[in-house]
């Protein structure tokens, strides 16, 4: 008997053994395993390659373990390029922001982004099948039963990135917007006390290190980049965007026209932030005057219904009474 044989032989068995649902399953488990296959096992370019290996010789010449970990990591994912980076540049830049903005500034964070997808993808493929056979069972389950346990946990996987970074984006602007009229009056206290524009952003981050790290760490970023000779119009722009809140955003155009016109920095701080000020006791008084809807549709919800069970109830048990005799 040829090995074609014994596996058709195989095949047949299990399908009997199983059911026909279980041919749907190992069909899917067969196609991911080859998607995976041609992922790990393409060959790496030879100019890239070339690449990766200077770039592996610097790193050995600058010398630090840390530094060549980092490379050796991210030349691995650079091999797969290809396959964990979206064709469209608009798209591409369009993720890396995204990420940037959820606190990902690393080069390869779009790759390690369609990769962990990827990964969590065919971890939850694997894991609804698995379920599926030996749980659930697949004997007599029908087509939709068996999408429904198979593809199921296949997207949420693949969607747990994304809404992970979601969540982080929404959650860094949330602490740099609480946290930036503070801000903004301690630069202009240092400032008026005669520090220069870095030296105030150096001791704004400081200061904010413990109540809000994710601001503390842009304007540690920004003070980086200034005292290494950057242009200022490039830095706080750069910050911007990896806000991605509008505070900031008018806060770098109020910067640069100061700069640019030769107007005084304090008095547009002074200006600014009493803008700023005032702007957090709308948001406050905003939230305010929301409670009490929130809080009126939950008494209806909670307080109605019991009222009317005890109104109600008795005619009806009179009715049903006068009914019955």
């Amino acid at each position: 008997m040829s090995i074609l044989d014994a596996l058709k032989l195989m095949m047949t068995d299990l399908l009997g053994a199983k059911g026909p649902m279980f041919g749907l399953l190992i069909v899917i488990a067969f196609a991911a395993l080859l998607i995976m296959t041609m992922v790990i096992g393409r060959r790496e370019d030879p100019v890239e390659k070339l690449k990766r290996l200077q770039s592996t010789s610097t790193s050995k010449k600058l010398g630090g373990e840390e530094v060549l970990r980092r490379d050796h990591v991210h030349a691995r994912l650079e091999k797969y390029k290809t396959f964990l980076e979206p064709k469209n540049e608009e798209e591409l830049s369009s993720l890396r922001l995204t990420l940037m903005q959820a606190g990902y500034p690393a080069n390869d964070a779009v790759r390690a982004y369609h990769l962990s997808q990827l990964v969590l993808g065919l971890i939850g493929l694997i894991t609804g099948i698995l379920y599926f056979v030996y749980v659930k069972g697949s004997a007599g389950a029908s087509t939709q039963d068996t999408l429904m346990y198979t593809l199921g946990p296949t997207l949420i996987g693949y969607m747990l990135p994304k809404y992970w970074v979601t969540r982080r984006v929404a959650a860094r602007k949330d602490e740099i917007t609480a946290g930036f009229p503070d801000s903004l009056d301690m630069m202009l206290v240092c400032v008026e006390a005669g520090q220069s524009l870095v030296q105030s952003i150096n001791r704004v981050a400081i200061e904010l290190q413990t109540a809000y790290p994710v601001l503390a760490e842009e304007f540690q970023i920004v003070s980086y980049e200034m005292k290494a000779g950057k242009d200022k119009s490039q830095v706080l722009s750069g910050m911007s965007e990896r806000c991605g809140v509008q505070d900031v955003s008018s806060f770098v155009t109020v910067l640069l026209q100061s700069s640019t016109l030769g107007t005084s920095i304090a008095d547009a701080l002074r200006v600014y932030a009493s803008e700023m000020r005032d702007k957090r006791v709308m948001r406050a008084e905003e939230a305010a005057n929301k409670l009490p809807t929130k809080i009126s549709l939950a008494t209806m919800m909670l307080t109605v219904p019991p009222l009317l069970i005890i109104l109600v109830s008795p005619s009806i048990i009179g009715i049903g009474n006068i009914g019955a005799n």
